[in-house]
């Protein structure tokens, strides 16, 4: 990562929630009490500090990529980018794969949320197509669900085989999802890396801890349904 870009995931434990949002939730939307949520955003902001507030996005499972330094809080998008200085990219994530991106040079950052449905959608084509050179991205793939614990049905498989039918793709598929009996198990981080290879990024890297499996740092809609969000940002220092 060029020393002019930093990131930052947050655990859900050191924060002011109680009860299912225990402890560090970040999200307005779940039913969590918003004096709580206040609070946690503040003791982030004061922990990484010296930054504007990051944006927060009102995320729709979409493919929609905003610009932080020309939006406001709630806007619906399920990414963001920056090239200024101090401006907080983030996504909040409980299960679906929290994407990290910059280039080389270190003059630009986004951050893109992405589960199943933004993926068949081609949020990560979006985001490619936000910088120059897709050579000169760099990718970090955050925790997420991991794909023993991650099943779904045929529809699911079959939304990414009617998006390409290039053999090489169809192929690719194959290592993302994997039968078990009548459903599939799904890799959502190799499917990431599978449609970047696709584009032209192969500098993807990533942390494979398994939300759902982690019940102690991180929140999982699939494990526990009324849950709280990580945050994963990305900023230009």
């Amino acid at each position: 990562m060029p020393n002019s870009v930093t990131s930052a995931i947050t655990f859900r434990f050191g924060g002011m929630s109680s009860s299912s949002f225990g402890s560090n939730n970040l999200a307005t939307h779940v039913g969590d009490d918003p004096r709580s949520v206040a609070s946690n955003r503040r003791n982030l902001l004061a922990h990484i500090g010296g930054i504007k507030s990051p944006l927060w996005l009102n995320q729709v499972h979409g493919t929609s990529i905003v610009d932080a330094d020309e939006c406001q809080d709630g806007i619906m998008a399920d990414g963001s980018y920056s090239r200024k200085r101090g401006r907080v990219c983030l996504v909040m994530t409980a299960d679906c794969v929290p994407i990290l991106l910059c280039n080389r040079r270190g003059d630009q950052v986004a951050a893109v949320h992405a589960g199943w449905k933004g993926l068949s959608k081609g949020i990560i084509s979006r985001a490619v197509s936000l910088f120059r050179d897709p050579s000169q991205v760099l990718v970090y793939l955050g925790p997420a669900i991991g794909a023993d614990a991650y099943e779904v049905d045929e529809h699911v498989r079959t939304a990414f085989l009617d998006v390409v039918d290039e053999r090489n793709y169809v192929d690719r598929l194959a290592q993302a999802f994997k039968p078990k009996k009548d459903r599939f198990t799904l890799d959502l981080r190799e499917l990431a890396k599978i449609q970047f290879s696709q584009l032209g990024v192969h500098s993807v890297y990533g942390d494979n801890r398994c939300t759902f499996s982690d019940e102690k740092s991180f929140f999982s809609y699939r494990r526990d349904t009324i849950t709280g969000r990580n945050a994963s940002m990305i900023w230009l220092r």
